[in-house]
């Protein structure tokens, strides 16, 4: 029992990275335009070439995790990973922090790969969503403390130090991986991947209804909750008077809620069925979405919007563990593949939530609520519309 803990703690650090390596540099973003003499549109676009690192990484580490085991690319990924959190640290203009960001989000997107896989790998020997959902909890602490341990590393150290530390927890994960991970795909079950046979597979999954119906529910769920994490500052602060220090704690109840709820999935999964729970968390979460926008236009105040966004990211984190695991669950013999193609979906519709909240912004809170209730609605009626075989299962 110890040791499958420590696997879950090692599962959880590695899909960490990438709320560690976006949320903990926030901060400092003005001091970096400052100092390596660019502008702040500069300093932001560090955050999008991450986004498309890993984005994009992630189709890359699926199939190479498929074909040569779970361990040896994430172990590569790692040293990458490591690399250019260092080269980040010594960056000598924008125009280079820009390209190790880039490198540091190939490096990191493993983890997040490689750890769905390995759930997948040990769902003989226990419960899958009871697993993803410790690691949800374990990942859910990174987000809340992460922009202020930035802040205070920043603060006390300067901006380099942060990406100094990250370089830190990569060798951290990488000692414990080499030192406790197991190698959970045995030889037998590995897959020689050609450039054609990915596509193929890729291919497949994007053709598999029911793989489709339950990534596109938890993707569709991620593009609102990323309209959420970028939208609250605005409307917290700005238009609502929240003080920035009480921000801290509103945020911290939502991602309180993510967590907490998340630990009811492998629970109400065993009871009433995962593709039930699932459904049901799709609804609810459209319903918030929807009773979230109607209290803005409404103008029924603050409070009436937070309940409505509250119950939303509560919802989100009873889907989530399920939405992975069942969409990877068919495919033990591409699980990497798979959950690869899992979170690119995610981030890529989490890019189309930022980018729409962009667009729509009119100084009010509606642009924040609408995407989110967008977002509830599309994953719902892709579950509806492409789950139907998962739901008489």
């Amino acid at each position: 029992m110890i040791r499958l803990r420590v696997v879950i703690a090692i599962l959880a650090l590695l899909a960490a990275f990438a709320p560690l390596s976006i949320d903990m540099y926030l901060p400092a973003l003005p001091a970096i335009a400052a100092e390596l003499g660019g502008s702040m549109e500069g300093a932001q676009l560090t955050l999008a070439v991450f986004f498309l690192g890993m984005a994009a990484g992630q189709l890359l580490h699926g199939p190479l995790a498929d074909r040569y085991g779970r361990r040896r690319p994430l172990f590569a990924a790692l040293g990458v990973y490591i690399l250019a959190s260092v080269l980040c640290a010594l960056a000598w203009g924008m125009g280079w922090l820009i390209a190790f960001r880039l490198l540091q989000a190939l490096g990191g997107c493993a983890g997040m790969v490689i750890s769905r896989a390995v759930v997948r790998d040990l769902a003989d020997r226990m419960d899958p969503v009871r697993m993803m959902a410790r690691l949800f909890l374990i990942m859910g602490v990174a987000p809340m403390l992460a922009p202020l341990l930035g802040g205070w590393v920043a603060a006390w150290l300067g901006w380099r130090a942060i990406f100094g530390f990250l370089a830190l927890v990569g060798v951290t994960a990488l000692l414990l991986a080499w030192r406790f991970l197991p190698e959970t795909l045995p030889m037998e079950r590995r897959r020689r991947v050609t450039t054609p046979q990915i596509a193929r597979d890729f291919g497949g999954l994007l053709a598999t209804a029911p793989f489709m119906a339950a990534a596109l529910g938890s993707g569709c769920a991620i593009a609102g909750m990323f309209a959420y994490i970028a939208g609250s500052p605005f409307v917290f602060i700005e238009l609502h008077g929240v003080a920035p220090e009480n921000f801290g704690w509103l945020f911290g109840a939502g991602a309180a809620g993510v967590i907490g709820c998340g630990q009811l999935a492998g629970p109400l999964a065993q009871r009433f069925g995962r593709a039930r729970v699932y459904g049901l968390a799709l609804l609810g979460l459209s319903c918030a979405g929807v009773i979230g926008a109607a209290t803005v236009a409404l103008g029924l105040g603050f409070w009436a919007l937070y309940a409505a966004l509250l119950a939303y990211l509560c919802l989100i984190g009873l889907a989530l563990p399920l939405g992975g695991i069942i969409a990877i669950t068919p495919f033990p013999h591409m699980a990497g593949t798979a959950s690869a193609l899992i979170g690119t979906l995610q981030f890529a519709l989490g890019a189309v939530a930022g980018l729409a909240l962009a667009l729509l912004h009119d100084g009010t809170a509606l642009p924040m609520a609408a995407v989110m209730a967008g977002g509830g609605l599309c994953g719902f009626i892709a579950w509806r519309a492409l789950g139907a075989s998962l739901r008489r299962a």
